[in-house]
């Protein structure tokens, strides 16, 4: 075991909850955890998360698995190595069976089953995260803010409209103490406001901190009771019961290289919509969530791929890209594309047009195909003079997702006719 120095503070273990199935964003999860969708082109949505763990000075990382995890796991596998001279690691840990043979009932569940990893590193605190949100977070702040208060639990909480609250895990907080929890409601059609903001509503972010002994006894009393087995649902009410629970507020959050216009962004892509509106988030002039701060990275691994290349240039046949973000090893031959992400090794052939759309790795458009407001996954090739995006009632007929909004979705590797 990696010995530390008495002032080097608390010891800390992260727990990021990778086994989410995320129905909601399926075609897109049909093959994939949800962790393991990719994002921003050359992310996957896991890699905010660790990124978030890491920048925060958190090294002993564990990722729990569960749900078609295989890409997961190898993405993390490959990507997330650290200096194991120093202690350090990022390891996925899949559903063991190690209690009984159930696999995990719920993310309280997924803790408990894992409580020897807690035994093995014997840390002092434990970060508890999702990893299926878009957002910049300086843990470390949240952890002081958790010894200081003496409680614990503390829950990560954003602020919405009061508007918004049935769609939220909700927090109203003590009268006399707002570092406090007093309730913890699912989706309330009517919750009070905030203290100092009575239009607005403390939701919580699925990111908890708390102290180690507390967590083991939470999960333990959880797996006997009739329960969902449920981190926000069962594991939070209970230390609320107790008076044990405090909430950290994002708004203090400061995280280094954060500007104005994208502080305090957090959205949760569980919906094939927010999973399209984060991506569009990224390529206006002045990004909503900016991928270009330097100050607080988002790592991942970089294939040895070619820099994007753009050509022809004559008449109506010119390769460009406008208020989009490109990928290594895209070829944008003689095509136009507006508003759009495209993923590395990604082609559009001559007087193709593609826009307001998200095109994932290898997806290949022939000439003449038009694209709108269209989600494409892996692999996937357009045919010449296809449309997708332009007749919602064909794109059905021929197989193609179209949810409500009209966002058309792609599975992996489907087959598209004209």
């Amino acid at each position: 075991m990696a010995r530390r120095s008495p002032a080097a503070g608390p010891k800390v273990l992260a727990i990021v909850l990778a086994g989410g199935e995320g129905k909601r964003l399926m075609p897109l999860t049909a093959d994939r955890a949800k962790p393991a969708v990719p994002f921003g082109g050359i992310y996957r949505l896991i890699d905010l998360a660790l990124s978030n763990v890491v920048n925060s000075g958190y090294l002993q990382v564990v990722v729990l698995t569960q749900y078609k995890s295989h890409s997961l796991d190898a993405h993390v596998t490959k990507t997330w190595r650290m200096s194991t001279l120093l202690g350090n690691y990022v390891t996925t840990v899949p559903a063991q069976q190690r209690v009984d043979k159930n696999w995990y009932l719920g993310s309280a569940d997924a803790i408990y089953q894992s409580l020897n990893l807690i035994h093995d590193e014997r840390p002092d605190i434990v970060v508890v995260v999702g990893a299926d949100h878009v957002y910049r977070m300086d843990f470390s702040a949240m952890v002081e803010q958790h010894i200081e208060s003496g409680a614990a639990c503390t829950v990560a909480a954003i602020r919405q409209p009061i508007s918004l609250a049935n769609q939220f895990g909700v927090i109203e907080v003590d009268d006399n103490d707002p570092s406090k929890i007093a309730a913890f409601l699912e989706k309330p059609s009517d919750p009070k406001g905030l203290p100092d903001s009575p239009d607005e509503v403390l939701a919580s972010m699925g990111n908890y901190v708390f102290t180690a002994s507390a967590l083991e006894a939470a999960v333990i009393a959880d797996r006997e009771a009739e329960s969902n087995h449920d981190m926000g649902g069962d594991i939070v009410p209970w230390f609320v019961a107790r008076g044990e629970a405090g909430v950290y507020d994002f708004k203090d959050n400061e995280v280094p290289g954060a500007a104005d216009r994208d502080r305090g962004y957090w959205r949760d892509v569980g919906t094939i919509e927010s999973y399209y509106d984060a991506h569009m988030d990224l390529i206006s002039i002045h990004p909503v969530f900016n991928l270009y701060n330097y100050e607080w990275p988002i790592y991942t691994s970089h294939s040895p791929y070619p820099p994007a290349k753009f050509v022809h240039g004559s008449g109506d046949r010119i390769g460009e890209a406008l208020n989009s973000a490109v990928s290594p090893g895209v070829v944008v031959s003689g095509a136009h594309i507006y508003a759009s992400v495209l993923s590395p090794l990604v082609k559009v052939h001559s007087y193709a047009s593609v826009q307001g759309s998200v095109l994932l790795d290898g997806v290949e458009v022939h000439r003449h195909a038009q694209i709108r407001r269209a989600i494409i996954d892996k692999n996937v090739v357009i045919p010449e003079g296809c449309q997708i995006g332009i007749d919602h009632e064909y794109d059905r007929a021929r197989g193609l997702h179209v949810t409500e909004s009209g966002i058309v979705v792609v599975g992996k590797g489907q087959v598209v006719t004209r």
